[in-house]
Formats: C-alpha cells, structure tokens, sequence
C-alpha cells in the first residue's frame, strides 16, 4: 500500500504545509542554529590568534602545527577568499588544501615538498591579511581584548557565511532524526547503534532502530551508503528487511531539483542487492514541488511529510 506516491490530487495541498511547516522552523531556530555556530568558530579565531601571536607570528609552521586553522585564515584577508581560488594564487596542489581543511597532513608529501607547498600558501595569506580588520599588524601597537574579539567576531561571521546553508541542513537534519525518534520512542521502540557494516540487514531486532547505517550494496563490487533511519518493525518476523529511511529538507525549491537523482539511484542500488523486498522511503520537510515528488514517484519511491509524521504507522510500524 503507497502512502503519498500515488495520490497526486493530495500533493499541492501538502506541498504548502511543508513549505510553511519547514518556515516556522527555520525563523524559531534557524538564528539560534547560526549562533552556536558562530560561538564555536569565534573561539576557533581566538584560538589562532593565540597560537600566533595575533598573527604576527604567522608562517607555514602554522600550517603544519594547525592545518586546519586554513579556513580562518582564508577569512582573515582582504577580500576573504574561496578555497578555489586560494588554491590558484598559491599554484597549489588541491588536494592538499583539502585534506588541510580537514584537519591532517598529507601523508604522501616528503618532509621538503610539504614545507615547500605550505610558504606557498603561507605568503599569499600574509599578503592579502585585512590590515583593516587586523590594524595591529600594520604597527607595532598591542591588540586590545575588545580588538580581538571584534576581530574575531567578524572572521567568525564571514565563515559561518560562507557555509550557511550547511550549518542550517544539518540542524535541520538532526531535528528531523530527533522527530522520529520521539515518535518511535512514544511506541516502545528502542534506539541502538549501527550495527556493523558486517551485520546483515536482516539480523536487526524487532522493535529497535538506529540511526545513520552504512548498508553494503552491490553484488560482485560491494559498496558502503549512507542510510539516515533504519526502523525493524515490532512485528518482524526472522530474516525481514527493516524499513530503511531517508530524512530530507530544503529551503528553497530549485536543490531539490538538482539533488533528486541521488534518492533514486540509492533505491536503484539497494533494490539491486536486496530485490524488490526492500522498503525505501523519504521523510521530507519543505520545499519539495510536484516536480520532484513525481520524479521519486516515478522511480518507486514513496515518503511521509514530516507535518504528518504519524504516517509512519502506515508503513506497520
């Protein structure tokens, strides 16, 4: 039995009240989401302008100590500049910016090549500082606290910018999997970890659920993917493949257009390891049209609206 995916005539009617539902949240919780985000990279600044002596001590020793102090960095010049295009000024080698930003060295980098890359990058940055933002480095007078915290407020607020939209999707996200949680929990079901990757699907207990499960696909090539919910039913009998959930969110129509292929071909590569038995669905929250709805319909996929999150129960839980 289909839930939404074959009931078209219902479609725009809750396409509105996700949309609504998904802009209640974002203006009670959105601003507070942001702030904490802020808080914490606030401290990050702080923190390297204590490692570096307000960034008169800056170098590619930085770097090396702190590699992932290059994203504030980025936001300490004039004018801030994108990883992209950070890259291209130094002449450096992409994937070491990124595993920087991650947080590690490279691995594969001799001791000499990576000291080597590293000025590289250092100097383009002590180019381009904000001497605006950072006017002691201009002189030799001492920052005051009220400097660097002014400072480090706005370096702070040019990188939450700069990654806005994921920090409001993953407070969205983690709101979401909290929804079905309470809605689980208030039916007697139990919360556990992921099983192992090793763990057959089927070997779940009844009645439990886990969040964020790497599930193999594959048959001759096996392939690790990401499932956001797996919910095994109270009444599963031995061997059952536990319902398997997507939990998705947007603020706006035109990502969703643009993200919709990748459900899909998740359904494609679990319907091809585990046959038509397997039970995929979305639960959504905001911005999703008829276009994407019926691109999922067209596929097979089904969803609940998380404004109608008692839905669940038509999926026998």
């Amino acid at each position: 039995m289909y839930i939404h995916l074959d009931k078209s005539q219902l479609w725009k009617a809750d396409i509105a009240k996700s949309v609504d539902f998904y802009n209640r949240w974002f203006l009670r919780f959105a601003p507070a989401a942001f702030k904490k985000e802020r808080s914490s990279a606030t401290a990050s600044v702080l923190n390297l302008f204590r490692v570096t002596q307000n960034l008169r001590a800056f170098g590619w020793e930085t770097l090396r100590d702190h590699p992932r102090t290059l994203m504030v960095l980025r936001m300490a010049t004039c004018p801030p500049i994108a990883r992209d295009r950070l890259i291209g000024l130094a002449d450096a080698k992409t994937s070491l910016v990124h595993t920087l930003e991650d947080g590690k060295l490279p691995t594969r980098l001799n001791v000499d090549l990576l000291a080597s890359e590293l000025k590289k990058i250092a100097e383009v940055l002590s180019k381009l500082f904000d001497t605006d933002l950072l006017p002691w480095l201009d002189g030799k007078s001492k920052p005051s606290v009220s400097e660097l915290e002014r400072s480090a407020t706005v370096i702070a607020d040019r990188l939450c910018g700069s990654v806005a939209d994921p920090i409001i999707r993953n407070a969205q996200e983690e709101r979401q999997l909290q929804s079905v949680s309470k809605w689980l929990n208030a039916r007697g079901y139990k919360k556990i970890s992921a099983p192992s990757t090793g763990t057959a699907l089927e070997e779940m207990p009844a009645g439990t659920y886990a969040f964020r499960m790497n599930v193999l696909v594959g048959k001759t090539q096996l392939v690790r993917i990401p499932v956001d919910i797996v919910i095994q039913p109270k009444k599963a009998t031995a061997g059952s493949l536990p319902l398997l959930v997507e939990a998705k969110s947007a603020g706006d129509f035109t990502n969703t257009n643009k993200r919709r292929k990748e459900e899909a071909q998740k359904f494609q590569q679990l319907r091809a390891r585990y046959g038509n038995k397997v039970k995929y669905v979305l639960f959504l929250c905001g911005y999703f049209d008829s276009g994407y709805l019926g691109y999922e319909a067209a596929e097979g996929i089904d969803w609940v609206w998380e404004h109608r999150i008692d839905d669940l129960a038509k999926l026998g839980l």
